[in-house]
């Protein structure tokens, strides 16, 4: 049964105290040790921002079989996703928008941007910064409703909410589920009529340097406005 969310500052203050001291607990952990279920959203959005300071690789099979890889590096922070037709790299000087073959890209730099829209632009990948936008939007909105469950995603453990009634974004409803470590898992949702699925099927403590370098024969236009 759906539960109704009343999201106090309060419970998003205990919901983050509990992640400092209890590290990758569940979401039915987290409720056992007297986090209030009313609280799982913002608890949620906490433990996705952490994926902020994360080195890692990971892929990603989308709706109809495709799949795109998400890859993040640190010092300097660098975040590149690669998806059928094009690929975007952020960089802190910059945001390089790519579309065609990986043989033939031709490339648009603009000044730095996060990765935000639903979905990213050219492709029906969800980053984890727009999963992080829906998640602060659905905390502050009273009349959520979520519905809580764990699961076995690529061998890593993650908790998930199942969202209804949600305001001011989007989509209404939509799933996700998020891993210890604080990668995105799993994405659901219906857009403008179009379904939007995608779950994680490898991940790895690595940054795969060949994602965030664009290939020789790409063609790139500064178009910066500093």
């Amino acid at each position: 049964m759906p539960m109704r969310l009343r999201l106090t500052a309060v419970g998003l203050a205990t919901a983050v105290a509990l992640l400092g001291s209890a590290g990758c607990a569940g979401l039915e952990q987290a409720s056992a040790a007297g986090i209030s279920r009313d609280d799982m959203v913002s608890e949620m959005a906490t433990q996705l921002a952490r994926v902020t300071g994360l080195t890692y690789t990971a892929t990603y099979q989308l709706a109809g079989g495709d799949t795109a890889t998400v890859t993040q590096a640190q010092k300097p922070t660098r975040t590149a996703y690669v998806y059928p037709g094009g690929r975007l790299v952020e960089e802190t000087t910059g945001t390089i928008r790519c579309e065609g073959s990986p043989a033939a890209l031709k490339c648009t730099e603009t000044d730095p941007s996060p990765a935000t829209a639903l979905p990213l632009t050219g492709s029906t990948l969800v980053t984890p910064e727009a999963a992080l936008a829906l998640l602060n939007t659905a905390a502050l909105d009273q009349e959520v409703e979520a519905t809580p469950h764990d699961t076995t995603i690529a061998g890593r453990h993650a908790t998930c909410l199942d969202l209804k009634q949600v305001d001011g974004t989007p989509t209404a409803e939509f799933g996700i589920c998020v891993t210890n470590e604080g990668a995105l898992g799993s994405f659901t949702a219906t857009i403008a009529g179009t379904r939007y699925e995608q779950a994680l099927t490898a991940y790895g403590e690595k940054a795969e340097p060949e994602n965030l370098i664009l290939p020789a024969a790409a063609q790139v236009t500064d178009k910066r406005t500093r």
